[in-house]
């Protein structure tokens, strides 16, 4: 039978309008998208699509499925034309053409119909082609498939699970989007795909938004881990029940296709891949064409990192380099810690019945937990993506800070993540790093993690989460937008108008001896008393709680900080009373961990099978709602 893996696209998007080039390349003349299946070509002209979103992975494809051999499909209509073959691998910087590959086409008025089949090339990447005209013509309806035996075609039914908390227009727009493209459509997808919405929020419309393919569950806010667990036993309740659950992030651009290809690809996965977990690419909004991450892992300090360097997929390098990449485990031995993020994660409905549901963290660590105590293989692809804001523009020390140093911790103690790595460090390095930026309240909220942590299992099995998360935003550092701060900081001779994020971003130099002296006094903190060096001294450095600019924060007694992305900041002054209130309560906990851990440690993972249940988690919604 003929199988399509991948339709080629030609969006006219808002998000993708921006950069065509993710879909094809003007070599000569000029071709415009007509709909998100069309493209015209004006005359003379020379296109090619060995794209990000329009190369067929022959890399990817041999690898995950049985598909052997390769064909590409389209309708055309207009002048002659000559198709050439394009492949490209880990050298290439630009495609190369396929020899004695070219395909001459006659001119026609009527839509006509076009097969070929790919010549495979030793050692290529991507597969493609490239299209010059004599005159106008006009392309629909361009697929890549394969044939296969009907017996190997596996059956799946995916369920997509969106967590989503008052983000009515991305959720409403994405619905429309899935109805139009994948519900409505001809692809085999379209009888075998349900959408759970999980609101916490409850604000959407059930009435108007239900249907036979489409659920909306109102659900307490107990936030991204409830409600992709709630997302989860609703796709193993459906009927027919799934075979697969597809989690996502509710503030996120769609690219339908994306599920297309999904679904495709789960259908014709070997053996030894049909419980692997597949990540779709977090493409920037702020910056359409960049690839900012699709897979993770746990650093040994506990951090969580992008696996593969950012790249713009206008690129061909950067997507060859991206398909062909191999973890360094020679370079960094903790990579072997990988998760897959849930802004989109493909997960085989086998793996949740094996190892259960999320941990009831709320937000921050789910994913990364989940992936690290399934340890499953990981697929990824080009074209199989979302658009996210970039986690550099969000952050936020209410997660960062609180929920960050608890959830790790209670991570670790409950599933054994990360067994190498000493959390407690890492909360008392982060703690150290805001007291020497004078940020004490956001110093506070990881101490409060590593607190709340210390209640034990017992006080997390019950919904305190959302209240506890709502009393760290209320007590995080306030930002207010710049020009309200702009007069006080021009007081202090700091006009913020003629801030750049160069001058922002420079760090300043200082010796070993005042390193050393910064660790040891806390930047001034403790043992000494030099306030009368400090006084009337400003500098002005990044809000982002990760930044340390050492040199220039150090010998001040005022500091100005700047979110520039969200033109907003705050003005810090020294104090060490609140550095001591701080200071105190960190040591105090950090004793109490030491001298109880092993303890507290043996309660949390005596309630793993608890947390991860079924049972538990409908329990737990039931208490949320009351």
């Amino acid at each position: 039978m003929k199988f399509k893996l991948a339709n080629l696209i030609f969006s006219d998007s808002d998000v993708m309008s921006q950069y065509p080039s993710l879909c094809y390349r003007v070599l000569e003349g000029h071709a415009t998208s007509a709909s998100n299946s069309s493209v015209n070509i004006a005359s003379p002209s020379s296109i090619d699509f060995t794209t990000y979103f329009n190369s067929l992975s022959i890399c990817k494809w041999r690898k995950y499925t049985i598909a052997k051999r390769f064909y590409l499909h389209f309708e055309y209509r207009g002048s002659a034309c000559v198709l050439q073959q394009t492949y490209a691998n880990s050298y290439s910087w630009s495609p190369s053409l396929v020899d004695c590959s070219d395909a001459e086409l006659c001119s026609s008025d009527e839509w006509e119909s076009f097969d070929l089949e790919l010549t495979p090339i030793d050692g290529e990447t991507l597969h493609s082609f490239r299209i010059s005209t004599a005159g106008p013509v006009k392309l629909r309806n361009a697929y890549y498939y394969c044939v296969c035996d009907e017996h190997d075609v596996r059956s799946v039914e995916l369920a997509l699970a969106s967590t989503t908390f008052k983000k009515e227009d991305y959720i409403l727009r994405n619905l429309s989007l899935l109805q139009k493209y994948v519900i409505d459509s001809d692809e085999l997808i379209s009888k075998h795909f349900h959408v759970h919405v999980i609101d916490n929020g409850r604000t959407l419309d059930c009435a108007s938004l239900n249907s036979s393919q489409v659920t909306i569950h109102p659900n307490p806010n107990v936030g991204g881990s409830g409600g992709f667990a709630r997302g989860m036993i609703e796709a193993l309740e459906q009927s027919p029940k799934a075979t697969h659950v597809l989690l996502m992030d509710d503030d996120v651009e769609v690219l339908p296709e994306s599920f297309i290809r999904t679904f495709n690809l789960l259908s014709l996965l070997k053996d030894e891949y049909v419980n692997a977990f597949l990540s779709g690419a977090m493409m920037s909004l702020e910056e359409p064409e960049l690839r900012t991450e699709d897979l993770g892992f746990f650093t040994q300090k506990g951090n969580f990192s992008p696996l593969k360097p950012e790249g713009y997929m206008t690129s061909l390098h950067d997507i060859v380099e991206s398909e062909v990449f191999q973890t360094p485990s020679d370079l960094y031995g903790d990579t072997i810690q990988q998760y897959a993020g849930w802004w989109f994660c493909v997960i085989p409905v086998t793996a949740i019945e094996a190892y259960g549901l999320p941990l009831p963290l709320f937000v921050r660590s789910d994913d990364a937990e989940y992936a690290l105590r399934c340890k499953p293989k990981f697929m990824t692809m080009n074209g199989i993506c979302v658009w996210h804001n970039a986690f550099k523009f969000k952050y936020s020390a209410a997660v960062e800070r609180y929920q960050v140093s608890r959830n790790t911790l209670i991570s670790q103690a409950t599933t054994g993540i990360a067994p190498i790595t000493d959390f407690l460090k890492e909360i008392r390095r982060e703690v150290e790093l805001d007291l020497k930026k004078f940020n004490y309240d956001d110093a506070m909220l990881a101490v409060k993690g590593l607190e709340d942590f210390l209640r034990g299992p017992q006080w997390i099995s019950h919904p305190v989460a959302e209240s506890r998360f709502m009393e760290a935003n209320r007590e995080k550092e306030r930002l207010i937008p710049l020009e309200q701060l702009a007069p006080e900081a021009l007081k202090l001779g700091v006009d913020l108008n003629s801030l750049t994020y160069y001058n922002l971003s420079l760090e300043g130099g200082r010796s070993k001896l005042q390193s050393l002296f910064d660790f040891i006094t806390i930047n001034g903190h403790r043992f000494v008393n030099d306030s009368a060096k400090r006084r009337d001294k400003v500098a002005v450095i990044d809000a982002a709680g990760w930044v340390y600019p050492a040199g220039k924060i150090r010998n001040v007694d005022t500091l100005i900080v700047v979110d520039m992305p969200n033109k907003k900041g705050a003005i810090r002054h020294m104090d060490k009373k609140r550095f001591k209130e701080v200071w105190t309560r960190v040591r105090k906990a950090e004793k109490e961990f030491k001298r109880n851990k092993d303890k507290i440690y043996a309660e949390y993972a005596s309630y793993r099978d608890v947390f991860t249940s079924i049972d538990f988690w409908k329990q737990y919604l039931k208490e949320a709602s009351e």
